[in-house]
């Protein structure tokens, strides 16, 4: 069996466990292999927020969309060249297109969600519906 299995084969198979639960996650949009940026969502009594890493994306570059309680968030980090005879030694920064779509835990006022960009994060404010904030109901005694 020792055969088959070479020196690093234990971190093969977790490379590849990680690989497969990536697939299965349930996260819409992501793509395996593909530059995504990392997102935190989160949520109190009034608002859902998201928070997105996105640096060295332009803010023009980046679009935020709701549609039908699925948050999408789409943009390009592009790669800049200087010098055309440059060669790499080690390339590990990500490039490219991305898409992001969550299905959002509540319901929000799709007029009322903002968005701001600082220092290479996006921050996306939701405030929800009154029905999804929920409603105390007075008890009266009879």
């Amino acid at each position: 069996m020792k055969a088959l299995m070479p020196e690093g084969g234990l971190a093969l198979r977790r490379e590849m466990d990680r690989l497969f639960n990536r697939l299965w996650d349930g996260d819409e949009g992501q793509a395996i292999g593909a530059w995504s940026p990392v997102l935190d969502l989160s949520e109190s009594k009034e608002v859902l927020m998201i928070k997105a890493e996105v640096p060295g994306i332009e803010p023009k570059d980046i679009h935020l969309t709701l549609e039908n309680g699925v948050l999408t968030i789409q943009g390009e980090k592009r790669q800049q060249t200087e010098e055309k005879d440059e060669r790499f030694y080690r390339t590990e920064r990500g490039y490219g297109s991305f898409a992001r779509s969550l299905r959002l835990p509540a319901h929000v006022d799709a007029t009322k969600v903002t968005a701001t960009f600082k220092n290479g994060a996006l921050l996306g404010v939701m405030p929800k519906t009154a029905e999804a904030r929920g409603v105390a109901i007075p008890i009266k005694v009879t």
